[in-house]
């Protein structure tokens, strides 16, 4: 879902779909999605509890940073955007904050007894997938949102809100 939420909050600020964009931004969401358990199963089976305990700090700072940038951006509109869902960068920060919870899933599926990794690539790649077709379909989504809403709202104002909440949400899940 925060991939879905993310993908549109920058679909609205893009205004159109651009798809080699879509599928770059889906891709990596998608995978860290994917990956994000897998780390998290790792540091709870090999490595130390602790590892995992503070993902949703990490989360958290890194959404509420994105996200306050972009609120400051859309208030002082002197100063030219500095959050670009088209830069790699900005992708690669969004979609490891939107998935730092994710670990959260492979930490259990290790204190479960999952012990053989052979059994969680499954659940790991569905996770993956469907992280991937919610991002397109949040593109989807948000370019027709942007649509709607045009001149009505500023879109880095609300992808800055809506990147803030997704923040609180991962600290506050904890």
């Amino acid at each position: 879902m925060d991939c879905l939420t993310v993908s549109i909050a920058s679909a609205v600020i893009l205004g159109r779909i651009h798809w080699p964009l879509v599928i770059r931004m889906s891709f990596l969401f998608g995978l860290f999605q994917g990956l994000m358990p897998l780390l998290g199963w790792c540091a709870i089976s090999f490595l130390t509890p602790g590892l995992t305990a503070y993902g949703h700090w990490l989360a958290f700072l890194l959404l509420a940073f994105v996200g306050g940038r972009m609120i400051i951006d859309a208030l002082r509109p002197s100063h030219p955007q500095t959050f670009n869902p088209v830069r790699l960068r900005t992708q690669f920060i969004l979609a490891v904050a939107t998935s730092i919870d994710a670990m959260a899933i492979g930490a259990s599926y290790a204190v479960l007894g999952y012990d053989e990794l052979v059994r969680l690539l499954l659940p790991f790649t569905v996770i993956g997938v469907f992280s991937f077709l919610f991002s397109i379909a949040g593109h989807l989504l948000g370019t027709y949102f942007g649509r709607v809403v045009k001149g009505y709202v500023r879109p880095e104002l609300l992808g800055g809100f809506i990147l803030l909440a997704i923040g609180i949400k991962v600290l506050l899940g904890y």
